[in-house]
């Protein structure tokens, strides 16, 4: 008998710029020195995880989800999640993180001594940014099943996950405000499954996408056959070097788009 480990790591979830409403602002006072707006998460807004009706499942943030992280984080304002452009702190007072009726809003100021800021305005002039996203692990969240229509027509019922309370690490100005590969998908719903711990949920979804199960870390019953896996990496390596890959390739394919300071 299997059973799934329960985890908790970090999720990521996306913005387009349309939604997010990336802007750069002119700011207040004097100086009136340029700043970003854009939001990196929106509340009630129902999202695809994979594909929902066979192997993903539906997602919401629900209002008030980053009250306690917000009042209490240190988040950071990066871009394309990469830790080496880091563009503002909440510590360092370069970085507001604030609820509203529409979700989590991040006014950030914009350092021109960085060259990669620099870049940053000019790539969101140019719409070579096109959205946000945000980096968190899961403190609180429920699931239940809704009902779908289906192109066709037919009421299906597919899992609605809904985010209650959530830790904020970082919101992040995005080159790709969708996913633009499986992978990236299947990462996504193997870290909320594996935060639920319902392996059942994963198996049934494996019928689909049987590759869910080579980046779960499994727990076997005493005595039960490890036959076939003795080659295999650990799973928690296997997760983290694949991870890593399509980090790399995202940040590879960013700086394709990145424009000369002016």
């Amino acid at each position: 008998m299997r059973t799934l480990t329960r985890t908790t790591t970090e999720e990521r979830r996306r913005l387009p710029l349309s939604t997010a409403e990336v802007a750069i602002r002119a700011g207040e006072g004097e100086e009136g020195a340029e700043r970003f707006f854009g939001y990196a998460a929106m509340f009630n807004s129902r999202t695809s995880i994979g594909n929902p009706l066979r192997w993903g499942f539906y997602e919401e943030v629900a209002p008030g989800a980053f009250t306690k992280t917000v009042s209490e984080g240190d988040a950071r304002m990066l871009i394309d999640h990469d830790s080496y452009y880091v563009v503002s702190r909440v510590s360092a007072g370069t970085l507001s993180l604030a609820q509203d009726a529409k979700g989590l809003s991040a006014d950030s100021a914009l350092d021109s001594g960085l060259s990669y800021v620099s870049d940053l305005k000019s790539n969101i002039r140019n719409k070579n940014i096109t959205g946000m996203s945000f980096g968190f692990q899961v403190v609180k969240d429920d699931w239940e099943m809704v009902d779908v229509e289906t192109t066709d027509g037919q009421i299906v019922q597919a899992e609605l996950r809904i985010l209650r309370e959530v830790k904020l690490f970082e919101v992040s100005a995005v080159t790709f405000p969708a996913y633009t590969d499986t992978e990236a998908s299947l990462r996504n719903v193997v870290a909320a499954l594996a935060h639920r711990g319902d392996m059942d949920a994963i198996e049934k979804r494996a019928q689909y996408r049987p590759e869910l199960l080579d980046l779960l870390t499994i727990d076997r019953e005493p005595g039960e056959s490890t036959r076939g896996t003795e080659a295999a990496p650990e799973p928690a390596e296997a997760t983290r070097r694949e991870r890593d890959s399509v980090d790399r390739k995202m940040r590879a394919l960013a700086a394709r788009y990145r424009l000369p300071a002016n």
